[in-house]
């Protein structure tokens, strides 16, 4: 979680307005232990799993204000 985190403070100061989170499938955990994180960050808009062609439900798509 250490890693997520380090990459969203990257994309902030990068000023992007939206990142890739790639989790996998596997079992579900990492996901929902990414999306937990997402939900208490303050920066992050909104975010998604990925659609056809993005990567599906193996990648989170975060949105930043």
């Amino acid at each position: 979680m250490a890693d997520v985190e380090t990459f969203l403070d990257s994309a902030i100061v990068s000023n992007l307005e939206e990142v890739r989170i790639v989790h996998g499938v596997g079992t579900g955990k990492l996901r929902a232990a990414i999306h937990e994180l997402l939900r208490k960050d303050k920066r992050v808009k909104e975010f998604r799993l990925g659609v056809y062609g993005e990567g599906e439900g193996g990648v989170t798509i975060v949105k930043f204000k």
